[in-house]
């Protein structure tokens, strides 16, 4: 028999489902049968929020959509308090965030604590603010960090600095929080978004700098977001139960190599 994962039942909490991993992740999890609830910056009525609600239905699924800035604090506690007026949360997914490249001596004050406040400080509030109905259904917490956590490249602070200490958070909340509730991170690589062509179309010859990416990738491409979504869809499962604690590297090999050539 092939194995199969089935979340009927179970409820999701999305952050940052306008576009790339956030939609990825939320197409997956309707896909094995979870309701979504997704939030992003985006007003209720653009079409970013219409894709989101659009790739749920055709995946067999009904989702919900509210519009919220993660960084201030009164609109995570309406979020979370709109989310669960329909239901509990079995599944948090902390994803939104944004990339903050302004280098070490470069940066200011007023960017690295707006780093600070989406990227870091964010996910925090958010898993506390869930933790009440994560321990109720003894679910499960997904925080999305990245790659830069572990091995980041010039210009890249405060960003790096701001996901490295995610993994410090999963740590924390797992031995803190445990057995109740477990916390995973997951750490992409470099996957075919929107911000990471933004990323690309930076340089002056866009096309030759995103080959020169995938050809510093053993697996020779660059990840979906669809690949990140489908590790949340397995870590939410029962086959991950015993998987807390740990921030998975989904890079396609990039972390392998010791230098850029």
């Amino acid at each position: 028999m092939a194995l199969q994962i089935d979340l009927k039942g179970k409820n999701a909490l999305v952050t940052g489902v306008s576009s790339g991993i956030g939609l990825g992740v939320a197409k997956m999890l309707a896909r094995a049968g979870c309701r979504v609830t997704g939030c992003a910056l985006a007003e209720a009525d653009h079409a970013a929020v219409s894709l989101f609600l659009e790739t749920l239905k055709k995946e067999g699924t009904e989702g919900h959509y509210i519009q919220a800035d993660v960084r201030k604090p009164e609109e995570l506690e309406q979020l979370v308090a709109q989310t669960t007026k329909t239901g509990g949360i079995d599944i948090l997914v902390s994803n939104a965030g944004k990339n903050f490249f302004e280098g070490a001596a470069e940066c200011g004050e007023e960017e690295w604590q707006e780093n600070m406040d989406l990227n870091l400080t964010a996910h925090w509030r958010l898993a506390k603010l869930c933790r009440p109905y994560l321990e109720q259904s003894k679910g499960m917490i997904i925080i999305m960090t990245s790659n830069h956590a572990y091995h980041t490249i010039p210009g890249c602070f405060p960003y790096n600095v701001a996901k490295t200490a995610l993994t410090g958070l999963v740590n924390s909340l797992t031995i803190e929080w445990g057995p109740a509730i477990r916390c995973v991170g997951i750490a992409p690589g470099f996957i075919d978004t929107p911000g990471n062509q933004d990323w690309f179309n930076s340089f002056d010859e866009p096309e030759l700098e995103r080959q020169r990416t995938i050809d510093l990738h053993p697996v020779k491409r660059l990840g979906t977001p669809e690949e990140i979504g489908g590790w949340c869809v397995f870590l939410a499962s029962e086959y991950a139960a015993f998987a807390s604690g740990t921030t998975y590297l989904i890079d396609g090999g990039r972390n392998a190599l010791m230098q850029d050539h």
